[in-house]
């Protein structure tokens, strides 16, 4: 990166001074080329670094071992030897986490497991941050750029953090709120719950990342996720994560997990963008751990996503158990399929009663004209043969060759 003009250099000047940065340490990071660098360091870390890895854990009180092992899970590279890289914050962060280990409120092994999973949605929120920033532009000068950075610092810093512990606590509430549910239930909190879970998964997502530009994808995934939050939040489901062109959600109830998936069929069908998404959906028990799931209840969702046919919601066989005398549902059996790692298994494809199930010829790459351009005719060949070879492995395992 340039450096910034005179003006804004002496805005960085003055902005590094009143944190309490040594004239010194200034002049050498401007005759070095390291103002910007110097000014996202000291502004967005409080203080300068002054204590090497010993240090640090003395001050602390934790061990030098243990300070490592906390270091690792927020995921950050090992510091060692004389390098002066830790502040008065880190002193501070790991004083706290020590405090509450000494009292007893704490596990070691469950305070590193917290601290990986905040670790890794603060590495998330600050990439995604940075990457929706204009900083990220390629039609500024040095100086648009440094005016933009400055402006950012001022804005960015005391409204994310105001927006991430709002969002932390309204989050909190309604995991508090789900423990207790659960515990009214005489189910384990954080333990192993009842629940249903489904995927639902972007059909041609491989063929489309490799005939679209960059920014022609980024605005696929883009509208992607947005279409599953939207529709799985507002029906009461929770969003686990997007794995790429597929996403996992979880919700309590089976019928609300039949009404989510098919509402997801619906609104990919409906869009001008995205091609379909075929759903997945299981239900019974799964281990509820630092915001995931886990079991074999969500592997059979995982695996079942897999063979359904674009458009379509096919579910597992406990779940049509529950929902079988459900008047606005109406069920197709398949014949019994063999699925890696789970066996043999019946399933159910799931639609609305009064209305004619999807079939196979309802996917039609043509109806994705809204996307840039418009992908030959050779795209549409290639994905049906991917679809034929994945019923060929199929018909395969069913036969147990």
């Amino acid at each position: 990166m340039n450096e910034p003009g005179t003006a804004l250099a002496a805005r960085m000047r003055s902005l590094l001074e009143s944190h309490g940065v040594r004239p010194e340490e200034i002049d050498r990071a401007e005759a070095e080329g390291q103002l910007y660098l110097l000014t996202v360091d000291r502004l967005l870390v409080a203080g300068g670094p002054r204590y090497t890895a010993t240090e640090v854990a003395e001050l602390s009180g934790m061990s030098l071992a243990q300070t490592a092992r906390f270091w690792r899970a927020l995921g950050f590279t090992d510091v060692t030897g004389d390098e002066r890289h830790f502040t008065d914050a880190d002193v501070e962060a790991l004083s706290t986490a020590q405090r509450l280990l000494d009292e007893g409120l704490a596990d070691v092994e469950v305070a590193l497991q917290m601290t990986r999973v905040i670790g890794l949605s603060m590495a998330r929120v600050a990439e995604a941050e940075v990457a929706a920033s204009p900083l990220t532009r390629d039609d500024l000068d040095a100086d648009e750029m440094a005016d933009l950075f400055l402006r950012s610092l001022d804005v960015i810093l005391p409204s994310m953090g105001r927006l991430l512990e709002y969002a932390w606590r309204r989050h909190l509430q309604a995991a508090f709120r789900r423990a207790m549910l659960a515990f009214s239930r005489g189910e384990l909190s954080g333990g192993t719950i009842e629940a249903t879970v489904g995927f639902a998964d972007l059909v041609g997502f491989t063929l489309l990342s490799q005939e679209l530009s960059d920014e022609a994808l980024a605005e696929l995934v883009s509208r992607f996720e947005a279409l599953a939050f939207d529709t799985v939040s507002a029906l009461g489901g929770q969003v686990v994560k997007v794995i790429g062109d597929e996403v996992m959600f979880v919700v309590r109830d089976a019928a609300e997990g039949a009404r989510i998936a098919l509402r997801l069929a619906d609104a990919y069908a409906d869009d001008e963008l995205l091609s379909d998404v075929r759903v997945g959906l299981a239900c019974g028990s799964v281990l509820a751990m630092e915001g995931d799931y886990y079991g074999p209840v969500v592997n059979l969702a995982s695996r079942i996503v897999k063979i359904a046919i674009p458009g379509t919601v096919l579910v597992s066989d406990d779940v049509h158990t529950q929902l079988s005398d459900d008047d606005e549902l109406a069920w197709k059996p398949l014949r019994p399929r063999t699925l890696k790692d789970v066996g043999r298994v019946q399933l159910w494809a799931m639609h609305l009663a009064g209305q004619e199930p999807p079939s196979d010829g309802r996917w039609s790459w043509s109806r994705r004209r809204g996307l840039p351009g418009v992908l030959p005719a050779a795209a549409e060949l290639r994905a049906r043969a991917s679809e034929l070879r994945e019923r060929v492995v199929d018909r395969r395992e069913e036969r147990g060759e």
